[in-house]
């Protein structure tokens, strides 16, 4: 995993995602998920791309399923948005590095 990408889980997940300053974006995901596997080099290109600008995170919601199941986690990959200890953003499924970034471009420090 790229350096510029933090693995939460369970039990850093409230420290780490919703204490932290900033926008922070947390990518869903699990490995026998072949759209998680195609959006996963996407995020962290994202991340290494806007450093400083938002935290990002990921999730393995096999290992994680108490935090899955209370934002309601039902499809993968599903990355969300956090801002301030508050989900501002979520979006479902692959989608290429241009729709990402233009999905996301708006919660940026």
């Amino acid at each position: 995993m790229a350096g510029s990408v933090t693995e939460v889980n369970d039990a850093n997940f409230e420290e780490e995602v919703l204490k932290a300053e900033g926008p922070v974006l947390v990518d869903f995901w699990a490995p026998w998920c072949g759209p998680c596997r195609m959006v996963g080099p996407v995020v962290e290109e994202f991340a290494e791309e806007n450093a400083g600008k938002i935290k990002v995170c990921k999730m393995n919601t096999d290992e994680s399923i108490k935090t899955a199941q209370k934002y309601g986690i039902m499809s993968i990959p599903t990355l969300m948005v956090f801002k301030n200890g508050e989900k501002v953003a979520q979006l479902i499924g692959a989608m290429p590095k241009e729709q990402l970034t233009s999905n996301l471009s708006q919660y940026l420090d």
